[in-house]
């Protein structure tokens, strides 16, 4: 940077940002808490190895990335943003899974609905039976323990988007 002001890591490791600073375009002097994050997780000295080894139209999307990990793990130390991961994918899955319950009461709606054609068919005790079950199995589908090893109330707590 050069100027009047330092980038946040120059003012954070207290040191004169020169023009050929390699966080001043990434962390600027007024998004301190950006690099405070990405230094404590990461350390100065590794970002501006993995910065210098990355193209130059690479290093923004980089640095993206670390600030967001960085994050991730100040929330989350043992399983940062694949804890994050974990939990959307698991709520993908319940809502697939709730989605797939609904087109089945569609269809079930659907079917008792349609008028009785000539040949012998289910009843609509029978159908409402075999309706029942199936809803019955993918309730206890959708309520089987998760495979994760994330406990999903802890991030639950931890993520602002649950």
């Amino acid at each position: 940077m050069g100027g009047n002001s330092p980038c946040a890591s120059c003012k954070l490791l207290r040191r004169r940002c020169t023009k050929d600073c390699i966080f001043a375009p990434f962390f600027p002097s007024d998004e301190p808490h950006k690099f405070a994050m990405v230094h404590k997780v990461f350390g100065a000295s590794n970002v501006s190895k993995m910065l210098q080894e990355l193209p130059l139209h690479q290093r923004a999307d980089a640095v993206s990335s670390l600030v967001y990990e960085a994050n991730a793990r100040m929330r989350d130390p043992v399983y940062g943003c694949v804890g994050a991961i974990s939990y959307l994918q698991n709520q993908v899955s319940q809502l697939q899974m709730q989605l797939a319950v609904a087109q089945a009461e569609i269809l079930c709606i659907q079917m008792q609905q349609e008028p009785a054609l000539p040949e012998p068919q289910m009843d609509a005790d029978d159908k409402s039976f075999v309706v029942h079950n199936e809803l019955s199995s993918m309730a206890q589908f959708m309520n089987h323990p998760s495979t994760s090893n994330v406990p999903q109330e802890a991030l639950k707590r931890e993520y602002p988007w649950t």
